[in-house]
C-alpha cells in the first residue's frame, strides 16, 4: 500500500505535464494556422491591391503617410525599420521610388520578400504637346514644326493608371504573397483573379464613355501623371508640369495651355489631389473654366484612409469627372 501510495503523486505529476505540452502544441498550431504575413507597401495603389490579394490573410500597411505627397516622400529610419519587420515589402519601381535601391542595399533583405510590382512593363517616355510661337500660325515646312512639337522628358513611373497595367502589377504581387505564404497559394491566385476582373470591367467602361466624348484633349494643371490613361483611351493629355516632378510649370506654358482650351473649346481644367490647385485654378479663372479633380492615387488623405476609400472608388470618381469635362454623351 505504501508503495501505491507514494506512486499516485508521481502519475498525476506526469499526467498534468501531457495534458500542457498537448495543450501548448494545439496553441503553437492555431498560432500558426491565424497568423498573417505582414506586407508593406510604398504607394496606396499597391496597398489596395495587396488587400484585396491578401484578404483575411495578410496584414497589410501603407508606408506613405495620409496626405503626403509622393514624390516629394523621403523615408525616416522608423519607415526602414518597418520594411525590415515585415514580410514582403512592395514598391512600384525605381523610377517612381528611386530611394528604394539605396535603402534595400543597406539592410538584411533576406529576410524578407522584395516585390518590384512594375518588373516587366514597358515605361512610356513623358511627352509634351508644345506649341511653338503663334497656335494659328502654318508654315510650308509642317513636317518639320510637327517633329518639334514634342517635348520627350524622363520615364514615366505612372503605370497603374493604365488598367491592364495593373493587372499585370497584380499578378506580380499575387506571385510575391505565394512565394512568402505557398500553403494558401489557391486563395491568393483566386483573390487575384477577382479582382483583375473587377479592373477588366473598369476598363470597359472608360473606354465605352470616352469613345462618346466630343473632346479628347485632357488640360491639366497638377503633375504629369495621367499620360497612361489618355493613350489607352484615345485622348491627348496635356500638363501644366513637365515630366520631372520637381519641375515647375513656366509662364510660356500656362500660355500654351490656356490657348489650348480656346483652341479645342474646352470648358473644364483638371486637378490634382492632396496640394492646392494653384495652376489650374489660374487657368481656370483666367479661361472661365470649372475645376474637376482627377486623382492620380499615389496617396489619399487621413479622411479618404480613414474611410476605406479604394482604388476602383477613385477611379470611379475620375470617370465621371472626364466624361463631365470632355463633353460625352450620357454624362
Amino acid at each position: 500500500m505504501l508503495f501505491i501510495t507514494k506512486v499516485k503523486p508521481l502519475v498525476i505529476i506526469i499526467t498534468i505535464g501531457l495534458a500542457i505540452m498537448v495543450g501548448g502544441c494545439h496553441k503553437k498550431t492555431d498560432d500558426n494556422a491565424t497568423q498573417k504575413i505582414v506586407v508593406i507597401t510604398t504607394l496606396f495603389p499597391l496597398f489596395d491591391f495587396a488587400k484585396h490579394i491578401g484578404g483575411n490573410k495578410a496584414e497589410v500597411s501603407l508606408l506613405l503617410p495620409p496626405g503626403v505627397e509622393a514624390h516629394s516622400f523621403e523615408p525616416k529610419p522608423g519607415d526602414i525599420a518597418r520594411i525590415e519587420a515585415g514580410n514582403l515589402f512592395i514598391y512600384t519601381g525605381d523610377e517612381m521610388e528611386p530611394w528604394v535601391k539605396k535603402i534595400l542595399s543597406g539592410i538584411n533583405s533576406k529576410r524578407f520578400q522584395i516585390v518590384n510590382a512594375g518588373s516587366g512593363i514597358v515605361l512610356q517616355e513623358t511627352e509634351q504637346h508644345h506649341e511653338h510661337g503663334n497656335a494659328e500660325k502654318h508654315t510650308e515646312n509642317h513636317h518639320e514644326v510637327e517633329e518639334t512639337d514634342h517635348h520627350h522628358g524622363r520615364l514615366d513611373p505612372h503605370i497603374w493608371l493604365d488598367f491592364a497595367n495593373a493587372q499585370k502589377m497584380v499578378d506580380t504581387m499575387a506571385a510575391g504573397f505565394v512565394t512568402k505564404d505557398p500553403a494558401n497559394r489557391d486563395f491568393y491566385l483566386k483573390n487575384a483573379s477577382r479582382y483583375k476582373a473587377k479592373l477588366d470591367d473598369l476598363d470597359r467602361r472608360y473606354r465605352q464613355a470616352m469613345a462618346t466624348c466630343d473632346k479628347k484633349v485632357i488640360i491639366h494643371g497638377g503633375h504629369f501623371a495621367f499620360n497612361y490613361l489618355a493613350k489607352r483611351y484615345g485622348l491627348i493629355y496635356e500638363s501644366a508640369y513637365s515630366g520631372s516632378p520637381t519641375s515647375e510649370p513656366t509662364a510660356k506654358r500656362i500660355i500654351e495651355l490656356k490657348a489650348k482650351l480656346k483652341k479645342h473649346g474646352l470648358g473644364a481644367v483638371f486637378y490634382e489631389e492632396l496640394i492646392e490647385p494653384r495652376m489650374a485654378g489660374v487657368i481656370a479663372k483666367e479661361t472661365g473654366s470649372r475645376l474637376l479633380k482627377l486623382h492620380g492615387a499615389h496617396n489619399v488623405s487621413r479622411d479618404e484612409l480613414e474611410q476605406g476609400v479604394t482604388f476602383m472608388q477613385l477611379m470611379e470618381q475620375n470617370l465621371e469627372n472626364l466624361k463631365a469635362g470632355l463633353q460625352c454623351r450620357g454624362n
